[in-house]
């Protein structure tokens, strides 16, 4: 045992690092939370400067911002000034591509909550939001609108970050008009409808959220051409579109619960439209780690699931409809077509 312990292997290091990795997670969302990043917009600032901006403990801080700094989100000087790096520029609440709200919404108590009920997950099946707040996470957004606003602005950086490959990846100019269906505050259907300038759209989700989505598609200058119908997908969604669009949809749901959502675009699909799915696809066995913790994720909040490919042909099936084929189209996404059948 001595001479093992004399010769620590490299997965050892990695294992150790995986274990404490959460010390690096929790030390962003402080950061953000502060609004550090946005204090640095116009350069390098000292400590007690930033402390007194966020009213906090200035050696303390320091603490925070060095450790942060040594693994590229900040730069330290050696004046003890800090900057921001090309990665935490991703930090400015202003950035379009912001990861200001993931790191809140991430490291938000609830969500901490939650993951440390992932042992009676696994125990259960059941979903540990669930069992750690009494409610499922829509519910508690709703009962606290300062996490929902925190939510959707995290969703309207995932569709940013999504919509380019996206729009590359499919010919969206051969519909008329497409119905993105969940679309938050309309950030996919904007990238859409701006690469088609012939092609309207319909934004179908609940009311309180398209409520913030005029600002999103007059920014896109798509405004003139968008429907906002408030909708809720389990009862009922918009008819006469060409495709319906589900970005980051169905993951959210278990299998009945996604089969509903589908059988009720299926009912407003005409003959030919065409269902377009947006999630991911889990990759191979020992591979795709992103998607493979990304289904845990599912698994803690939301209680949904990412799906293989036989899975998604079987839940596209019991819903009525035919899977076409499958494109990749980035990290964790994938663009399923589906048809009626």
């Amino acid at each position: 045992m001595t001479g093992q312990a004399d010769q620590l292997t490299p997965e050892y290091h990695a294992l150790l690092g995986i274990v404490r990795g959460y010390e690096r997670s929790r030390a962003v969302t402080v950061a953000a939370e502060l609004g550090i990043a946005d204090l640095l917009r116009d350069g390098p600032r000292d400590v007690a400067g930033l402390a007194a901006a966020t009213e906090s403990h200035a050696p303390t801080l320091y603490r925070l911002l060095r450790a942060l700094a040594a693994i590229g989100v900040f730069a330290e000087d050696d004046d003890g000034r800090f900057s921001l790096t090309p990665m935490g520029e991703y930090l400015r609440r202003d950035h379009p591509l912001s990861v200001d709200p993931p790191a809140r919404m991430f490291g938000a108590d609830y969500e901490w909550r939650a993951w440390g009920d992932l042992p009676h997950s696994v125990r259960t099946g059941e979903t540990a939001a669930q069992h750690a707040l009494g409610v499922d996470v829509w519910e508690y957004r709703r009962r606290h609108p300062e996490h929902g606003a925190i939510f959707d602005a995290t969703m309207r950086t995932f569709s940013r970050a999504d919509s380019a490959r996206l729009v590359a990846a499919h010919d969206f100019g051969r519909y008329g008009c497409v119905a993105d269906v969940g679309g938050g505050t309309g950030a996919v259907l904007a990238a859409v409808l701006a690469a088609h300038p012939g092609v309207r759209g319909v934004l179908a989700d609940q009311e309180h959220v398209v409520a913030g989505a005029p600002a999103v598609l007059c920014e896109a200058g798509v405004s003139d051409r968008v429907t906002i119908a408030p909708a809720d997908f389990f009862h009922r969604v918009p008819r006469g579109a060409d495709a319906y669009l589900l970005v980051r949809i169905l993951h959210d749901w278990p299998d009945d619960e996604a089969v509903r959502i589908l059988r009720t675009v299926r009912a407003a699909l005409g003959p030919h439209g065409r269902v377009l799915i947006v999630d991911a696809v889990v990759g191979p066995p020992g591979e795709d780690p992103l998607t493979k913790f990304l289904d845990l994720m599912m698994l803690v909040s939301a209680g949904g699931r990412e799906r293989t490919g036989p899975e998604w042909q079987d839940l596209v099936a019991r819903a009525g409809l035919g899977l076409l084929g499958s494109t990749p189209v980035g990290p964790t996404r994938h663009l399923l077509e589906a048809v009626a059948v």
